[in-house]
């Protein structure tokens, strides 16, 4: 039997496998204190262009298959790599290009939450 993967290592690749791919703006939001939250934590980059929005989104499943052993459970938006979104039930990977980020803002619609930004 295999040991759970914790969410603080699942956020940890997550973020390894978009800076590989030099994903931009990443931030992640913690949800754990927000009472009937959908997850613990949504991570959120940018990409460029659909083709560096897909090139990050398939750096974190490939970075949490072989580093963890962790599959995506569900994916969306691969059919044009303009916000493609990895479910990982604890944690929700939104990967943008930065027009459709701006226009949606989804950073803004918790101001309960915990705001971290990274940089590499």
């Amino acid at each position: 039997m295999t040991k759970p993967i914790s969410s603080k290592k699942l956020l940890q690749t997550i973020i390894e496998g978009i800076d590989e791919k030099k994903g931009k703006n990443i931030v992640s939001l913690d949800f754990k204190k927000i009472e009937n939250s959908i997850c613990k934590f949504f991570v959120i980059c940018e990409g460029d262009s659909n083709i560096h929005v897909t090139a990050i989104s398939n750096s974190v499943i490939d970075f949490t298959q072989k580093k963890i052993g962790v599959n995506v459970w569900r994916t969306t938006g691969f059919e044009n790599g303009e916000w493609i979104i990895l479910d990982y039930a604890d944690i929700m990977v939104h990967i943008f290009q930065p027009h459709i980020r701006s226009y949606y803002a989804i950073e803004e619609l918790w101001a309960d939450c915990t705001i971290k930004q990274y940089t590499f």
